[in-house]
């Protein structure tokens, strides 16, 4: 995606962010689609931000849970697929613990695939739900100083984050021991950190991660408190934060491991308004999928549209 691509995104955001505010935040711009969730991972947020997301925009939704599912039968992946798009799916949000799987399932249906995390390589509404919240708060990207903290080498977040925020004009610091580092960094638009409180007096924003034990096979940390006492954010760290520097985490949070719970509920904090982003952002996603050619009338907005033809 280009510049343009990603801020005209985040333009349209603005529109559904206005629908969440409504009394009623429905829309009929999507009546008549269907969006099916395919979860093959764990997930409270981007899942029921989706399903959220749909709904307000009059789609019907399908919902897959791959532990009651004939999976356990021995049917495929592309057979699940398939059968989903017989349904009449005109879209299919898939998180999977395979890279590539959105990438895959995009050559066995026509319905479009909308990437919700493919194993430790992206996340990509998670970047666009960030840099909307990053924008909301500062304004825009350009010049900002933004500290990504924590479990890089196994954070899809962060790959999504350092490409999108490099893109809007951001400078991208990675803070982590180095075992929590990819295997290369090569050809990323970043600069390295181990000391997190060398960095901090310097950020406008700072990013943490969640440690994603379910995906650490290896001892890579001595201990959570000890990755704690180094890179969790506390009071005395926060206090380092310049007064209008942001602070993220795109949840769930390990309390106590990333952050304290205080410095969650610190003013800088952004983190709930990720979640109520999402759901605008990811309305936005859905919308330029699914709404597109539509035949707009001069004296109604985007959103209030019921899709053409």
């Amino acid at each position: 995606m280009s510049r343009g691509d990603v801020e005209g995104i985040l333009d349209l955001t603005d529109t559904f962010a206005e629908v969440g505010r409504r009394p009623i935040p429905k829309v009929p711009a999507l009546r008549g689609r269907t969006v099916a969730s395919l979860f093959f991972e764990d997930s409270t947020r981007t899942r029921m931000s989706f399903e959220t997301a749909a709904k307000r925009l009059s789609a019907d939704t399908m919902t897959f849970t791959a532990g009651s599912s004939s999976l356990s039968k021995g049917e495929s992946l592309r057979d699940t697929v398939e059968v989903i798009g017989s349904y009449g799916a005109d879209a299919i949000v898939v998180r999977h613990a395979m890279a590539g799987t959105a990438h895959r399932l995009a050559d066995w249906t026509d319905a479009c695939v909308i990437n919700a995390g493919d194993g430790c390589h992206e996340h990509p509404t998670q970047a666009l739900l960030d840099c909307y919240t990053l924008r909301e708060r500062r304004g825009d990207l350009d010049g900002m100083r933004i500290g990504i903290v924590g479990d890089i080498r196994n954070s899809r977040v962060a790959r999504s984050n350092v490409l999108a925020f490099s893109l809007l004009g951001a400078e991208v610091v990675l803070v982590a021991p180095p075992t929590l580092l990819p295997p290369s960094i090569d050809g990323w638009p970043v600069t390295v950190s181990h000391d997190l409180d060398a960095v901090l007096p310097d950020l406008d924003a700072c990013y943490l991660l969640r440690m994603q034990r379910e995906r650490i096979t290896e001892g890579l940390v001595p201990s959570m408190r000890e990755y704690a006492t180094d890179y969790g954010l506390d009071a005395r760290r926060a206090a380092l934060l310049s007064a209008d520097a942001v602070i993220l985490h795109p949840g769930p949070t390990n309390p106590g491991v990333e952050l304290t719970t205080a410095v969650a509920a610190d003013s800088r904090s952004v983190i709930l308004d990720q979640v109520s982003n999402g759901v605008s952002v990811r309305m936005a996603v859905l919308f330029m999928l699914l709404g597109s050619g539509m035949d707009l009338a001069p004296d109604q907005s985007v959103a209030d549209q019921e899709v053409g033809g």
